[in-house]
């Protein structure tokens, strides 16, 4: 994770860009320490929520959890990684400056739900969605189905879950998850200025909106239930089934990579 605070804006960068930024238990965790270094900024109102090369991010880091218990300054359960992507998305939510995800590329799985978890989102056009992990055989955790259905519905999010399809911008601007669509080489730009607009905002008024729609949708969906999501990805992760539909899913991504990237 990569930051940066000058005055009123700040960035948050996910940083590996060699692996289309997946999100390793490691990653989550030093997400949960910069929301807190964001909140000791005193000027701080913005914060702009992207990822370094060609994606936003590509989710969970699957290997890194794999070998997470052998990594670390102390042993941690596997409960514990489980449980990161929650935590992280939870402390990104609460971050008390207004934060903007700047999405291009691809954004997956807990990619998005990263993304969700930002109070603003605007994609390049090009940018490609994914939710693939009924494909991978564990339900979606980290909070993604109740910040999926805050911000597009009950019927959408079952049906981008349980199905695992792909959906470009425009489909998740429609949906609602998106605030902006822009061309991709106009991204930064368009982004700079909705950062610019609310950074000469006055903090007490902008901060205190944010908190009040938060407090609103929170009280609609209930983001705290998400306490359990860890189990139930334990779970999955242990389930023949999900085992062989795993495999199917990375055999067939790993064949679409070769001939001739992600898509």
């Amino acid at each position: 994770i990569e930051v940066a605070v000058q005055g009123a804006r700040g960035e948050l960068y996910l940083n590996r860009p060699e692996k289309l930024n997946p999100l390793s238990p490691r990653g989550l965790r030093e997400l949960v320490e910069a929301a807190a270094w964001f909140d000791a900024q005193p000027d701080l109102k913005v914060v702009v929520v992207a990822g370094r090369g060609r994606a936003f991010s590509a989710g969970a880091d699957v290997a890194a959890f794999a070998e997470a218990a052998a990594a670390g300054e102390r042993p941690r359960s596997p409960r514990e990684d489980a449980d990161a992507g929650r935590l992280a998305a939870d402390a990104l939510e609460r971050i008390a400056a207004v934060t903007v995800a700047k999405i291009h590329g691809h954004c997956v799985g807990g990619g998005l739900v990263v993304a969700g978890a930002c109070d603003l989102r605007v994609a390049a056009e090009d940018t490609r969605f994914s939710i693939p992990e009924v494909d991978l055989g564990i339900p979606l955790a980290w909070g993604g189905i109740p910040r999926l259905v805050r911000e597009i519905g009950p019927a959408l999010t079952k049906e981008l879950v349980m199905t695992c399809r792909p959906f470009g911008a425009e489909e998740a601007l429609r949906a609602g998850f998106l605030n902006r669509v822009v061309g991709a080489d106009e991204l930064d730009g368009a982004v700079e200025e909705l950062a610019a607009m609310l950074a000469s905002k006055p903090k007490l008024a902008l901060l205190a909106t944010k908190r009040h729609t938060n407090a609103v949708s929170g009280e609609m969906v209930g983001t705290i239930r998400s306490w359990s999501d860890a189990d139930g990805l334990l779970a999955g992760l242990r389930d023949p089934e999900g085992n062989e539909s795993a495999a199917r899913y990375l055999a067939r991504m790993k064949g679409e990579h070769d001939e001739g990237g992600l898509r």
